[in-house]
């Protein structure tokens, strides 16, 4: 058995986790739509050429949880699955990842979008265990606060091997796929990186090393 690892937004799926739901608050009118729309795209600008202020931006993308009940935000989560999410799913997607459990292997998400956000798509995935950033809850509602380090960029490897440390797996053998440059760090640390419709920089990275490239899509 090894471990399968993935990111999810624009790997396991066909668009990004994240930046979709900024785009349903505003179709909701839960923000300020002009206001939010373009720090929206701004953030997720600045993720795709590699220089997005990790912090700023989950100060912002957090700030809206606090204003709705668990029961509130878990409605308009079923929704944004429902009409942002569904259309994002890839068959091919998910025949890779049951190519990994007929393999034995078990699977693993590892994202920078938040818990909040990403754990009802891992569980609609099937995916055995998924690390994200997580939103930090008190007395029951969240605060627009994180816990612990960002899953992001080198984050990432620090959650990784934070979760090894407490399970039954090493990185022997593993498998990492995304298509990100934020992502190279971990890319580096398994047996087989696969770079998955790859941003251009990632691509060029992956030509040069002979790492395994795929198309999803």
């Amino acid at each position: 058995m090894a471990l399968a690892i993935f990111d999810l937004d624009n790997t396991l799926i066909a668009g990004d986790s994240d930046h979709s739901w900024g785009v349903f608050l505003v179709e909701k009118q839960l923000v300020d739509a002009e206001i939010y729309r373009q720090a929206n795209d701004g953030f997720y600008a600045d993720y795709k050429n590699g220089t997005l202020d990790i912090r700023a931006y989950l100060q912002f993308s957090l700030a809206p949880l606090t204003r709705h009940s668990m029961a509130e935000l878990e409605k308009l989560h079923a929704e944004f699955m429902r009409d942002h999410i569904e259309p994002l799913m890839l068959p091919k997607a998910d025949a890779l990842l049951q190519h990994h459990r007929n393999q034995g292997d078990h699977l693993l998400i590892i994202t920078a979008t938040n818990g909040f956000v990403t754990h009802p798509i891992a569980k609609r995935l099937g995916v055995d265990d998924i690390l994200a950033t997580d939103p930090e809850v008190v007395d029951g509602r969240y605060t627009g606060n994180f816990v612990g380090e960002p899953c992001f960029q080198a984050g990432k490897i620090t959650h990784l091997h934070e979760w090894l440390k407490h399970n039954h797996h090493s990185l022997e053998g593993a498998y990492f796929y995304s298509d990100s440059i934020n992502d190279l760090p971990l890319l580096e640390q398994v047996d087989h990186p696969v770079v998955v419709d790859a941003d251009e920089r990632l691509a060029a990275i992956a030509r040069e090393r002979n790492w395994k490239a795929i198309s999803l899509r």
